[in-house]
Formats: C-alpha cells, structure tokens, sequence
C-alpha cells in the first residue's frame, strides 16, 4: 500500500495499518550471544563478546542485519600471532566501576547534596557497598530483582550503585503510580525487596495489599526515612530502615561483578503514557556505554554540579545516575521539583547542568517572567527531553541563562539515543531560527551506532528533503535487551534489525531528523495528514496560552479535526474563538483546530502530557459536524 504519511489531495479518512512479520528468533539470538570460547593457551573472560565483531552492517537500503551472532566464526585477530583475549584486557563493562576510580581518585570531594546532609566519594562508595553486603544478608543473589519507589532523595541514588554490586537487577518505579498499579508491576518484576519512601509508604502498604490477593510471594519492604521530610511513620514499626542496613553492611563485601556485561543492570517501566507499561531490560553494557555517550553529548566538563530535576526512576536518570559518578560530580538531590527550588538551588550550590523535560522548561521560563528572577553569574546547560520544546520555550531560557540541548530517546534507547549536535555557525542565525533548529532531534550520539528514518512497510530511507515522513528507528548498542517477560513484544520491536520508535520524522538535508508526531497522534482530516506538534507550536506563541495539547476529534464530515486542550497563564483570559483565528491566521484552515478546551493537563510523573487521556476526552465529545455540513 502506499505509504499513509505522504500528503494526499484525496477525500477521506485513512487508516495506517502496520502488520509486523517477525523474521528473527531473539531467544536463539541471545542463546548463542551467551557461548563461550575456549582457548588452549588461557582462560579467557568475556570471551562471548568477540561475536559482537561478526555484527556489520550489510548496506544502507534497510535490509536486515545479521540476527544469530555466530560465535565460532574466528576474529581477525585470532590470526595475528603473539595476540590474547584475557583477563588483562577484556573486562565486562559495568558503570559500578564509575564509583569505584571515583572513589580512589576524588575520595574527599563532595558527591552528594541534599539540604543539610553531605557526602563524599569515598563515603558513598562505602555505603553502597555496605547496603549490598546487607541486601545479599536479606537473601538477595545474582538475577533477583530489588525495586524502588522514592523521589529523587540520597538513598535513590545509592541504589543505582548498591543494586547491582549485589548482583541484583535494579527496578525503579514510578513514584506518582497508585497502589494498583505498584502492585502490578511489582508482581510482574517478580521484585524480592521493595525500598519505599517515608511519603509513599501508604501507596507501598496498598500495593502489598493487592498483591497479596493474587500472589503468596511479597516484597520485603524497607523504610527510607528523611530527616528533611515531617512524616508520622514510626520507623520502629518497620521491620526493616534504610540506615539500619547500611550500618550493619560489611565494608569489606566483596562486589558480585557482572559475568559478562550483557548481564541485566535494571528494568524500567515505560510511562504508560500510551499503552500499559513494558519492562524495559537495561544491560550493564549498554549502561555503562550511554552514559559515558550522555555525558559526552552534554559537553559535561569534570567536577560538575549536577542538579536532579529528571526522576531517577525514568530510564535512571537519562543513564547520568552513573555518567555523574563517571566526572567526579557532585549530585544535588531534589525531592520536589519546583521553578524556587530549581533556583535555590542554583544559587546556593552553584549548579551547572541539570535536567528536565519541556514542563519542566516551560516551568522556568514563566517563573522568570513573574518573578523577573534571572541567573546572573553563570551559565547552566540544559539537557532535555521528551517531546520537542516549543521554540519559544528554548527562547525564553536562553535569555534567562540557560543553555538548552536538546536530546531524543526513548526508555529502549535506556534515555538519550540522538540530540541536537549545535554547530558554531548556527549561532550568527536569528533568534527564532535558532530556536527552530534547537528543537530538532538531530543525529545519533556517539554510542548508538545509527538513526534513520524509513518508511516501515519498505524498509527504504525517506529523501532527505524535510517533508516526507517516516518512522524514526533505531540500531546500536546502547539500544535495551529487551522487555521483560514479553518475547513477542521484542520480537515486534526489533523485527528488520531495527528498533521502531513509533515516532514519526523527516529527514533534512543536513541528516537531522525533526520529530513530526507519534504514530498514534497524527490527525487525519479529509485525506490530509496534520502534525498536532505543528498546531501546537503556534498554539505555545500565544502570550497567553502556558501549555498546549493537540489531539484528534472525529468528524462525521472529515474523519477527524484537531481538538485544542490549552491551559492560560495566571492572569490572562482568551476564549476559544480567539485561540481558533490564531492559529488560522498562522495555519492553513484546514490545519487549525475547530475545538478548544480549556483544563489543567493530564500528566505522567515525568512531565509529559498524557495525550491518550486527552484521546478518549476527545472522542466522547463526539463529531463536531454533521454529514451536510460543509464548512471549513
């Protein structure tokens, strides 16, 4: 069939099929990626990684790489004599090594912050491997899951280390989930321990109540207290506390090292924001090789001052839980993220990278509009997120003190997976256009091996003119291991030797890709294909209009038309109508929505808008016009 998202002058309402044909068998693909070679001469580690040198690509029209990596297939480097693959020279990647040289190399520089409470290098290194000797005392070994549920405080980040130095498998969850949902996904982790926050224990109790109406088997819980938080837990009540199993940890545990770096480091959960949750497998490998790639892509110098407004449960951290540690930074914890708290602690702390998605941007932006609040001393770079900023959002933060990068990925691509690589002559361009090019997604960041987008019936590469889109896909080896329990979905996943995204772009000239929509929220109206990011830009330049979703109504007469969901900055009125003869002095008519509602937006913990919400709001409303009526 032809492919849906070229423009079409014809009358209706298409449909976008996609029919999966599965051409690879990832269990044998990852049964044979665990085969050992043995040598005469020495025992050699890790020896199943020289398969990865049997992975290339065959050409650039789409076709499949290689699924099965054949591991009997000798390396050229087996022929060069005098050459060894051993312990000296082959050691499994794992980010537990980033705590470990920092450790030894900056073990009295500051490593943690959080109200009054500091730490060092060397006293977080000691803490996280004295919670690890205590979660193998609690009967934790190597493959067990241990789960989290906390905000971004001290203990969440000590985790992400401690976790995997017992050999267990991380897996944060969703702090803004309801009990029912907590207990869904505890049951599908198969979680042994559950760390819980003193302000969510409530939410943890409630979800051990589900679960124990369908499961035997129960989380151990353990209580994290916060001297900074007023909560009326009794922390003796508890059977087990935080602090309690650090101090009864051995400092001498011996870390269980991962046998080979594909071993699972942490499962994440999607947000949900348009299907139920998949668990999204991370490896110690890939790991260790996006955050180093996000660090990289960040520009971030040595010794930064890193302030967490991104949760650590979401894809941890962007991979910067263990790219921090890996510049001998100082993390600033944040247990609500708010504009004063964002700037307080800029100040105070002298931060100088942080994080957060597009709401979190628009946050700040209009808090220096009200506040007249700006940074004066010095810059702080930006990584962010999620959906493309609006130009006028990155505008605003650059004039504040803020510089943005902007980054794209997923939780597959473990966080970043491509960003907006700024080139210096970029910078003599207007303000708007630099805005405009700011908010593209760019090209892949040095771990992932390639990006393209193609159309996914063909499998071909759209022209890179800007216009034709396709679906944004993914190779590399910062890509997940796949989902958790879910063959078939990884199957899907990674059918054709990609991933795909789901996400739809074109390409330009420059081989920048620029995000266009999500499959799922491309409007189709009267056999034209509208981008609700497009409306949405020009929604955002309203003065009065602090955030916007668009959606798709459906329409007896035109299939579907673009359904406005806008919320007014504090002081500031507009009425639909003016809100419609905006956008339609800005967009071709047919482009500019025909329904505008006004609400506080639905959002996931993460700051996105939960456009599936808005989905079903939009189709109860039911059509807007009837099947005579003709007006455009």
């Amino acid at each position: 069939m032809a492919f849906i998202l070229a423009l079409s002058n014809g009358f209706g309402n298409a449909q976008f099929h996609h029919k999966y044909k599965v051409q690879i068998d990832i269990s044998k693909h990852a049964a044979c990626r665990q085969e050992r070679v043995k040598t005469n001469t020495i025992t050699c580690i890790n020896s199943d990684l020289k398969a990865e040198t049997c992975l290339h690509r065959q050409s650039q029209n789409g076709r499949p790489l290689p699924q099965e990596i054949k591991v009997n297939v000798p390396g050229s480097w087996e022929s060069m004599e005098g050459l060894l693959h051993c312990s000296a020279n082959s050691v499994p990647l794992s980010p537990i090594n980033f705590l470990e040289r920092a450790a030894k190399v900056c073990r009295d520089r500051t490593s943690l912050v959080y109200g009054s409470l500091t730490y060092n290098w060397g006293q977080t290194h000691q803490r996280c491997l004295k919670l690890a000797s205590s979660l193998t005392q609690l009967g934790i070994s190597r493959g067990d899951v241990v789960a989290t549920l906390a905000p971004n405080v001290p203990a969440m980040y000590e985790l992400h280390f401690a976790v995997p130095m017992s050999g267990s498998i991380l897996c944060t969850l969703n702090s803004r989930l309801d009990a029912n949902m907590v207990s869904i996904l505890l049951e599908h982790s198969q979680a042994k321990i559950l760390f819980v926050d003193c302000q969510l224990v409530d939410i943890a109790r409630g979800a051990l109540d589900h679960l124990s109406k369908r499961s035997k088997k129960k989380p151990i819980l353990v209580m994290i207290m916060d001297s900074n938080y007023t909560s009326t837990i009794d922390s003796s009540s508890v059977g087990y506390e935080y602090e309690k199993l650090v101090a009864s940890g051995r400092d001498d545990f011996d870390i269980v090292r991962p046998k080979s770096e594909l071993d699972p480091i942490s499962i994440n959960y999607t947000s949900g924001t348009t299907s139920r949750p998949k668990g999204v497998v991370l490896s110690h490998r890939g790991a260790y090789l996006n955050s180093l790639a996000t660090v990289l892509l960040l520009q971030m110098k040595l010794f930064p001052v890193y302030l967490w407004n991104v949760p650590l449960f979401h894809g941890n951290g962007w991979c910067l839980a263990w790219g921090v540690a890996a510049q001998f930074g100082t993390n600033v914890c944040l247990r609500k993220v708010s504009p004063k708290n964002i700037f307080d602690n800029i100040v105070q702390h002298r931060v100088t990278y942080m994080g957060g998605a597009p709401t979190v941007m628009n946050m700040i932006a209009n808090y220096t509009l009200t506040t007249n609040r700006k940074l004066v001393n010095h810059k702080v770079e930006v990584l962010t997120g999620g959906s493309p900023p609006p130009p006028q959002i990155l505008s605003m933060m650059e004039e504040n003190g803020f510089n943005i990068t902007h980054m794209y990925g997923l939780t597959e691509t473990l966080g970043a997976g491509s960003f907006c690589a700024w080139r210096p002559e970029w910078d003599m361009l207007p303000s708007e256009e630099r805005s405009k090019i700011k908010a593209r997604q760019g090209v892949p960041h040095v771990g992932m091996e390639e990006i393209d987008v193609k159309d996914p019936e063909t499998m071909e590469s759209v022209p890179a003119d800007g216009k034709t889109v396709g679906e944004v896909m993914f190779r590399g080896n910062t890509m997940m291991s796949g989902y958790f329990r879910d063959l078939k979905a990884t199957k899907e996943a990674f059918k054709d030797g990609w991933f795909h995204s789901g996400d739809l772009a074109v390409k330009h000239s420059d081989g920048y890709i620029e995000i266009k929509d999500r499959l799922k929220d491309i409007i189709i109206s009267g056999g034209e294909n509208i981008s609700s990011i497009e409306v949405e830009t020009v929604l955002y330049s309203h003065p009065a209009v602090l955030e916007a979703a668009v959606v798709a109504r459906p329409d007896d007469l035109w299939g579907q038309t673009p359904c406005a969901y806008v919320k007014l900055r504090d002081g500031v009125d507009a009425d639909d109508e003016e809100i419609i003869k905006f956008c339609r002095d800005r967009l071709p008519h047919f482009m500019a929505p025909k329904t505008v509602i006004f609400l506080d937006m639905p959002k996931t913990s993460t700051g996105k808008i939960q456009k599936f919400v808005l989905r079903e709001n939009a189709k109860a409303l039911g059509s807007i016009s009837g099947p005579l009526d003709c007006k455009n």
